[in-house]
């Protein structure tokens, strides 16, 4: 039924260890090594924590808080905050020793590069520390609870009302960025709140260090800066912008393996997922159950 064509290479008999010469070894590049997992955090003895009913009382409500949460219409958008304010010192050295430090932490700088908002994920995924430096040199602290912290595109969606700077001329050895720019105006322009990320992976692209200095420029950088750590690093930076984010992926030798531009309200790998609010609830009401147990 069918013309077999001649078999174009010589099948080998004797394909046993040592048979085949090998030519230069492949080099690959080096894969992240290790992975942040969660730890049940150190805690002191039940009755030791009992004592201290003020981190008790906010711990109790940063459960209710992720209850709240996670079985919302809308985990990935709600967020609630629990005070800090006029807690005791050892009241909140307990709370900082029962939540830990995950895999998420972010920054929003002010227009002269100083940080005005230091923000922690705890080990319980969906729970975040954030503190606050005020013009006077007093902090405002608090833990806010949800997929990301708010101020976060809050901030995103102020820098991108920015006026740009103006148009510079296409340099000559600009070649596939003005392409780029043009795939990603036209992802803002038909973006729609819940819609799923449009990436745009710049490493598959033949772009040249010029292309992706004039697309830095035309794009800018705006004052969210977010390192989240999994398999290696992944930072994160907003845009000038509307909905768009620069996301590069480092392997644990500091070697960039991705970089992307998404366009997207907050890409997905600085975000507490549902399931992982769920799951924070559980593990929070079993350290809760141990302390109650005093």
């Amino acid at each position: 039924m069918y013309d077999i064509k001649p078999f174009p290479i010589p099948v080998v008999a004797d394909l046993g260890p040592g048979t085949q010469s090998e030519d230069d070894t492949l080099d690959y590049i080096t894969m992240p090594q290790g992975m942040e997992t969660f730890h049940t955090p150190v805690l002191p003895e039940p009755e030791d924590i009992a004592r201290h009913a003020g981190a008790v009382q906010v711990l109790h409500q940063v459960l209710a808080a992720l209850r709240q949460v996670a079985e919302g219409a809308a985990p990935r958008i709600e967020t609630t905050r629990v005070t800090l304010a006029g807690l005791a010192l050892d009241d909140l050295t307990l709370i900082n020793q029962v939540l830990g430090e995950g895999e998420v932490s972010a920054q929003v700088l002010a227009g002269d590069g100083r940080p005005v908002l230091q923000i922690q994920e705890s080990v319980f995924a969906g729970v975040w520390r954030v503190i606050e430096s005020q013009s006077d040199g007093s902090v405002r602290d608090w833990i806010e609870v949800g997929a990301v912290p708010a101020v976060l595109r809050q901030t995103a969606k102020l820098d991108a009302s920015q006026t740009l700077a103006a148009d510079m001329p296409v340099p000559p050895d600009v070649m596939n960025a003005p392409s780029v720019l043009v795939e990603l105006e036209d992802q803002r322009r038909t973006w729609q709140p819940g819609q799923i990320a449009h990436v745009v992976n710049l490493s598959l692209l033949p772009l040249t260090p010029m292309d992706i200095a004039y697309l830095d420029h035309r794009l800018g950088t705006g004052r969210v800066l977010i390192l989240s750590r999994g398999y290696g690093n992944c930072r994160i930076t907003n845009c000038c912008v509307p909905h768009t984010w620069r996301v590069v992926y480092y392997n644990s030798q500091d070697t960039v393996i991705l970089n992307s531009v998404e366009v997207t309200d907050m890409p997905e790998v600085a975000c507490a997922a549902p399931e992982d609010l769920c799951d924070s609830v559980e593990r929070l009401h079993e350290v809760l159950q141990w302390v109650n147990q005093a």
